[in-house]
């Protein structure tokens, strides 16, 4: 099960940090990620960390202002968001998949989180 939180109303150029808190599974042996889906969009890959933490990939709308990290001690992984801009509008999930590799598309996972919103005014 994944729970994720941290969402809100920010203005452009502010901050927010998103958590992704897992239960019931061994946390490290998981790739995960956070994808955002805007009305009338489809969903999309936003940020992805291999089990270890080692390897990080990003979408090029968000390198340079979003950052993703993991603590498997706590079983929770995080996605620091700076900079935002209105386009950053959408509900975001984390994502999980048994894997060694570093995913990015949302059909390579197999367990989502209920999303949580994220709305930056301009």
């Amino acid at each position: 099960q994944l729970q994720a939180y941290g969402g809100g109303l920010v203005q452009a150029g502010g901050s927010l940090r998103l958590s992704c808190a897992a239960s019931g599974r061994t946390f490290s042996d998981y790739a995960m990620g956070w994808f955002r889906q805007a009305p009338g969009k489809e969903r999309e890959f936003v940020a992805g960390i291999t089990w270890s933490g080692g390897r990080t990939s990003y979408a090029d709308s968000v390198k340079g202002r979003f950052t993703i990290s993991r603590d498997n001690a706590k079983n929770t992984v995080d996605l620091q968001m700076n900079n935002l801009e209105p386009e950053d509008t959408a509900v975001y999930y984390c994502a999980a998949r048994r894997s060694t590799y570093l995913l990015i598309m949302p059909g390579q996972y197999n367990s989502w989180g209920q999303g949580t919103q994220v709305t930056v005014s301009s």
